[in-house]
């Protein structure tokens, strides 16, 4: 018979289960560190009586402390007063943070998403994967969720802040599994995260927020101080406004050409580049654990690998999805784009990641801020006009690619779709970073055995690992240099790397925006 939180929380405080309050699972870990013996590992939050003297016990112990509870600071509104309902661009997490933060505070915003509704995007992205049939208004990257609604839906980030779990409440409040509270690495798949956005969609709605789709950002209006008086949508609607966020993600190509030529001040930033490596999922269970995940009742097992090579460059896993498959992430015609997706159950039987390479501003060449764009967008065509110019993806085994078979067809494991094609993966990146993963690829194998066999399947080309391109703010005011009400937020912007970050990042700068401005209920523009 399985002990209760309470009794489990006594027994280590040494108190009496009527001492105990209150008790909540925080965190929930796997400590494989002598596999096969699995252990889980919970962090537990209790309130009890006499709070002191149980203290006193563990004077020395550090695994019972006194948790001092971050607070958010309170919102205060501003006194400026709003002419015209404040606009919010997108509806990834960024988005999503902002407009729903504006909406539960009175503000009404106006939220314009250039992709599909969520279920109409999903049909045209299952074309696309079943048909090869690509849609460039709405894909995996454009279309409400941001790319993130087809991705493992991921809720990791390094940030600590007293907002994080207030996110995290949202999102089981509009349909995400409660275990996303404590566990340790907590996802939510991209099957249940569709329905979670459209349910944050709604909630915006019913707050008093609008939501139009199929409505692309395509022109700013400001006045001779460089202050923000209109945007335009489609080419041909003018909409005024005081103030929009900008949550573009990092794909939105032509939208970075229309702020650059707009002389929004951007600036180059750093990415990655690379390719998807695919595995049995058992053989990364048996690494981690030591035995198959189901012996144990477990989760599929992930991993997260950095090799540091000779020339300073680094190769790394990047967006890990255990029992996943590798999907066609293209957003513009004639190119070719991976990604990873899974399910929340992960349950494929196919782990697979990205393998990615760092690249610098200086690697991307001229001083222009859309140079990181056009290197993307080189590699992308490559991979494209490679496989067969009909949207199948370049593969290649590890073996093949270290030199040490001559196999030309790949025999293990692949997901992709609409279908690959064996190529030269040596010819459609950069030298830097086939040398680099070249070198990579053995270190591993030593970390997790089976990484490198010879019949593992590489896919190209990874090169979406995040924005090219960061369009400057204050950090103060969150308004972009030189750009007075113009609110840039997320991924897109440069100022967040996943779902959580993100969202929060929205929040944030919603919250800087209601501290200047009062919020009166505008409901028509």
């Amino acid at each position: 018979m399985r002990e209760k939180p309470v009794d489990i929380a006594a027994r280590k405080l040494r108190c009496s289960p009527a001492d105990i309050q209150e008790v909540t699972v925080v965190r929930r870990s796997v400590d494989a560190r002598r596999k096969p013996r699995i252990f889980f590992v919970f962090t537990l939050q209790v309130s009890v009586k006499n709070e002191k003297t149980v203290l006193r016990k563990f004077k020395l112990d550090e695994s019972v402390r006194k948790i001092e509870e971050m607070k958010a600071d309170p919102i205060v509104y501003g006194s400026e007063r709003l002419t015209h309902r404040p606009i919010v661009v997108g509806t990834g997490p960024a988005g999503l943070g902002a407009a729903l933060t504006l909406a539960e505070h009175g503000y009404c915003p106006l939220v314009l998403e250039r992709g599909y509704d969520v279920d109409r995007r999903s049909e045209a992205v299952r074309r696309f994967w079943e048909d090869g049939e690509f849609d460039s208004r709405s894909n995996v990257q454009f279309g409400e969720g941001g790319a993130g609604t087809f991705s493992d839906g991921k809720l990791t980030t390094r940030v600590n802040h007293p907002l994080l779990r207030q996110i995290t409440q949202k999102l089981v409040e509009a349909g995400a599994p409660k275990e996303i509270l404590y566990a340790y690495n907590p996802h939510i798949g991209t099957d249940v995260l569709r329905a979670v956005v459209k349910n944050l969609r709604r909630k915006i709605e019913r707050l008093g927020g609008e939501v139009r789709f199929e409505s692309c950002l395509t022109d700013l209006i400001t006045d001779e101080n460089g202050s923000l008086k209109a945007v335009v949508v489609n080419g041909n609607e003018r909409i005024e406004t005081e103030g929009l966020i900008l949550g573009i993600g990092h794909s939105a190509r032509d939208t970075y050409r229309m702020l650059y030529d707009r002389k929004v001040y951007l600036e180059k930033k750093a990415f990655a580049v690379g390719v998807r490596i695919e595995h049995d999922q058992k053989v990364i269970d048996r690494a981690q654990y030591g035995c198959d995940a189901a012996d144990l009742g477990l989760d599929a097992a992930d991993y997260n690998l950095v090799y540091h090579g000779t020339d300073g460059r680094a190769c790394y896993s990047f967006c890990m999805c255990p029992g996943g498959t590798v999907v066609a992430a293209a957003s513009e015609e004639k190119g070719v784009v991976t990604n990873g997706m899974s399910k929340y159950r992960r349950d494929s039987g196919v782990a697979n990641s990205a393998l990615v390479v760092n690249v610098t501003p200086e690697d991307t060449g001229g001083d222009s801020p859309l140079a990181g764009v056009e290197f993307q967008r080189r590699y992308e065509m490559a991979a494209f006009l490679a496989a067969g110019s009909n949207y199948k993806a370049p593969v290649q085994t590890v073996g093949n690619f270290l030199g040490r078979t001559k196999e030309a067809v790949p025999s293990a494991v692949h997901t992709y779709k609409p279908g690959v094609t064996f190529c030269d993966l040596h010819q459609l990146l950069p030298p830097f970073v086939t040398d680099t993963l070249a070198e990579a690829l053995p270190y591993f194998g030593r970390k997790i055995r089976g990484f490198d066999d010879n019949s593992v399947v590489m896919t190209g080309v990874e090169t979406r690992t995040s924005a090219p391109i960061r369009i400057c703010r204050n950090e103060k005011t969150r308004m972009a240099v030189q750009t007075q009400g113009l609110y840039p937020v997320g991924e897109g912007a440069g100022y967040a790397g996943g779902i959580m970050s993100a969202f929060l990042d929205g929040m944030e700068t919603a919250i800087v925006f209601m501290k200047k401005y009062h919020p009166v209920e505008v409901k028509n523009g």
